[in-house]
């Protein structure tokens, strides 16, 4: 369900001055998600108006998910924990990898205030859409998962394609974005000329989520150091790739460093080698 102000987006009749009759409705229709726009508002503070509807919902007594979002006008990240589930942290995503990068680039900033109850959204998937390469959609996915961002599919599922399906239903992947510990990965090494990226965060039971992104033109060696991920650097670590759910025959130390074709992704779940299983 999306709603907002005094019409939706979409030219329809909005909930600005209704919230509490809108709620009602909502969940006397069952709805479990609501996408609060920030069309045709009338200028009143937006944590003043989000919160009304917030109080509205809650009113109900039904647990709506309640998606926030005012594109990161006010830096919601800062204060809108207690007032929504989610909040958008950037401008509408578009299908282009200059669009999806910059989004990227954007969300990373507010990094550490995600956490269980309240996330970072930058905006649905458009992996489907068709305006990227496939690499480029496997780049888009692993990012929003890592980061721990509502990965809402954008693209139209009744001619999704084959190579679609395959990177929206990756369920290692999946389950790195819904892992427990709830903490957003954030970009922990880049290079020089800002084209050679490992992000990198902590998840559940001691293991690591590491991804090894080239934005270069041009295939390009990408290297995680233990250290920059904070690791101990002599810590002896298994690595599985989880985009081709293989994991890697020997121990690394240390570091780990894998050729990346150009606006791709290697993806890997790393945990210390004492232990016997990564899940």
């Amino acid at each position: 369900m999306k709603e907002k102000w005094t019409r939706t987006c979409e030219g329809k009749p909005g909930s600005l001055g209704h919230e509490a009759i809108d709620a009602h409705t909502f969940a006397e229709w069952g709805v479990d998600y609501l996408k609060y726009d920030n069309c045709y508002n009338d200028g009143t503070p937006n944590k003043l108006r989000y919160t009304v509807m917030r109080n509205a919902l809650e009113a109900t007594g039904r647990d709506i998910f309640f998606s926030m979002c005012e594109w990161g006008q006010d830096d919601p990240a800062l204060w809108a924990y207690d007032v929504a589930d989610s909040w958008r942290t950037t401008v509408d995503i578009g299908d282009t990898w200059r669009s999806m990068i910059r989004i990227a680039d954007l969300n990373n900033k507010w990094a550490k205030y995600a956490k269980p109850g309240g996330w970072n959204d930058p905006d649905m998937l458009q992996v489907g859409n068709g305006g990227m390469r496939e690499s480029e959609y496997r780049v888009h996915f692993s990012l929003w998962a890592i980061m721990k961002a509502p990965l809402l599919i954008g693209c139209d599922l009744s001619r999704v394609s084959n190579a679609t399906l395959r990177i929206l239903g990756n369920d290692e992947v999946i389950a790195v974005n819904q892992d427990r510990l709830g903490v957003q990965a954030r970009k922990v090494q880049v290079s020089e000329d800002s084209l050679i990226e490992v992000w990198s965060g902590p998840l559940s039971e001691g293991r690591w989520v590491v991804a090894l992104v080239n934005r270069s033109p041009i295939s390009a060696k990408v290297t995680a150091r233990w250290k920059a991920i904070g690791l101990n650097p002599v810590q002896p670590m298994y690595a599985r790739d989880l985009w081709k759910k293989a994991t890697m025959d020997k121990v690394i130390s240390g570091e780990l460093s894998i050729r990346v074709p150009s606006h791709d992704v290697r993806l890997f779940l790393i945990w210390p080698a004492t232990e016997t299983s990564s899940s």
